[in-house]
């Protein structure tokens, strides 16, 4: 018998069919790793805010609180509340707390001010993160208004001032942790925010503002 003839008989067994055993396993299979896959996206989209959630809850990462008001207690125990600044070297601004710390009574809101300015030669956007030290006395630190997280559009020259208003709740004596806490410091830190582009759409509408281009316009009219 020749070699053509034995491999020949090899290969003559029998194959799966489409709706037999064989395919629906390995059909199976695949819908098993493509689920795999899937979820494993979705735990990794959902990360991000369960993330930020925990954090609030817990002033993890020096992660403060959200309120709309206090109308609460207001305690005799005074806190410093100091105020850090940091600025990304791709941002051309200076950025700077008005003040460098102010004292508050526990529960009584307070509001401290930043101050940006644009030093370039063209309009750029920065944005703001924020942290508190220590990291855990976050969970007490409230901010009802502030400017983190939101665009800040500056010309070149241009200043503005950043308020930010807070308190930080009395229920903080009652924490073992920080019976003996007498500071806490509230940093932020500016970045740029699509500085290219957003740029260069200010400069351009603010060209076409320009009373020489208004000029010219009038006289092709």
């Amino acid at each position: 018998m020749s070699d053509q003839t034995q491999n020949s008989g090899l290969n003559d067994g029998p194959k799966p069919k489409p709706d037999g055993p064989g395919w629906r396993l390995n059909s199976s299979v695949v819908i098993l790793c493509l689920s795999i896959v899937g979820g494993m996206a979705g735990l990794s989209y959902a990360a991000v805010p369960l993330y930020r959630l925990f954090c609030q809850i817990t002033g993890y990462g020096g992660t403060t609180q959200k309120a709309d008001s206090y109308e609460g207690e207001i305690s005799d125990k005074v806190i410093t509340v100091s105020f850090d600044s940091n600025l990304s070297k791709d941002l051309d601004w200076s950025f700077k707390p008005k003040q460098r710390k102010i004292e508050v009574r526990l529960g009584e809101k307070a509001t401290a001010v930043y101050l940006a300015k644009n030093i370039g030669t063209g309009s750029s956007v920065g944005e703001a993160t924020f942290n508190v030290s220590p990291q855990l006395a976050g969970q007490y630190f409230n901010k009802i208004e502030c400017f983190c997280f939101t665009e800040q559009t500056l010309a070149p020259g241009e200043t503005a001032e950043m308020p930010v208003l807070f308190f930080v709740d009395p229920e903080i004596v009652n924490d073992p942790l920080f019976t003996t806490l007498t500071t806490i410091t509230l940093s932020y830190t500016m970045y740029p925010r699509k500085a290219d582009e957003d740029a260069a759409s200010l400069d351009n509408k603010a060209s076409d503002r320009s009373p020489d281009k208004a000029i010219k316009l009038s006289k092709l009219q």
